[in-house]
């Protein structure tokens, strides 16, 4: 694959009339980066109906805060761990779209992630929960939405500097990737000492590493004008992304490691969180398949470029969740 495929880049930034009222569906915005970049994308596309995925009844009081000031947003409930439940929630996002209360859907922002304290978590698909959330969510949400999309449209994945597995990315606090056959990532027990945080830990960075694979597959099947970009906020403390670890590195995270945003090292939550609007709405320009690393388009890990293996993970992708493709 080429470091960034031929097709070309498309803006949806708010100055051209005929992308000035669409939608934006977005995952991941209740906290964190995903909350800031949510706030940017309103205050800079007024006229984005922007459609928030939450968990249970807090999407109700999310969009209620970031409509304050006249913004238009709404919110459609889903668990993530749950395809069912992923279904049920673009099941509802077709419907609103066909009946003409949401303008055009032009964005989706598959920015929720989770990383456990385990490789042992099961969710109630029997898939492995960071696999689950990580990967199969999105790409049941990319492949229900794919023929509502109006271009041009971008979808944008959440990814991370830990899918790298060396050093300078990780500073030696998340173990690389180990890839593994789709069948087996995705099952409980993947990795090495699966009870553990670092099998935790290496479900996510690898979880990662299969979302920028499908980025790239997306960017050689979606139709033209619908634009799949990976965005890597790079490490950025403070963040809930540690919510189900230890007390001990729950604090580190909250109180210790922010201080290295005083370095080129670590980002803070605002500027991840604005880095993040600039992708979705086209101010950072990105062809598809690209991997934006903050502010820009960079490489990804060389072992990320692999045609192969992204084709093996599309087929496995599309097994997995093909019995809750059929919408109702």
């Amino acid at each position: 694959m080429q470091d960034h495929p031929t097709v070309q880049d498309h803006t949806i930034v708010q100055d051209h009339p005929t992308v000035r009222d669409h939608t934006i569906v977005m995952t991941g915005a209740s906290r964190g980066i995903g909350r800031i970049a949510a706030e940017h994308i309103l205050r800079r596309s007024p006229g984005v109906h922007l459609l928030v995925v939450a968990r249970g009844s807090s999407g109700a009081g999310l969009a209620e805060e970031l409509s304050a000031g006249g913004h238009t947003v709404s919110h459609v409930p889903a668990d993530l761990g749950s395809l069912s439940s992923v279904r049920s929630a673009a099941a509802e996002i077709r419907e609103r779209l066909e009946r003409g209360e949401l303008p055009p859907l032009r964005g989706f922002v598959g920015n929720a992630g989770m990383q456990y304290t385990n490789a042992l978590t099961e969710g109630p698909d029997g898939f492995e929960s960071t696999f689950a959330i990580n990967v199969l969510a999105n790409h049941l949400f990319v492949r229900l939405l794919q023929d509502r999309f109006v271009a041009p449209a971008r979808i944008v994945i959440t990814a991370s500097d830990t899918h790298f597995g060396d050093l300078r990315h990780n500073m030696g606090m998340v173990p690389g990737p180990l890839w593994q056959s789709p069948d087996v990532l995705a099952r409980p027990g993947a990795f090495p000492r699966p009870d553990t945080a670092a099998g935790g830990r290496t479900a996510y960075s690898t979880s990662k590493l299969a979302a920028i694979h499908l980025v790239h597959e997306y960017a050689r099947r979606l139709p033209a004008g619908i634009d799949a970009v990976a965005f890597n906020p790079g490490f950025v403390p403070g963040t809930g992304l540690l919510r189900n670890a230890g007390p001990v590195s729950r604090f580190a995270m909250r109180r210790v490691l922010p201080v290295m945003t005083l370095t080129p090292f670590a980002t803070r939550p605002a500027a991840a969180g604005r880095h993040l609007a600039d992708v979705v709405l086209g101010i950072t320009e990105a062809p598809t398949g690209s991997y934006v690393d903050r502010t820009g388009t960079a490489r990804s890990s060389e072992e990320s470029y692999d045609p192969r293996r992204e084709a093996e993970l599309w087929d496995s992708a599309e097994r997995f969740t093909a019995a809750y493709a059929d919408l109702p």
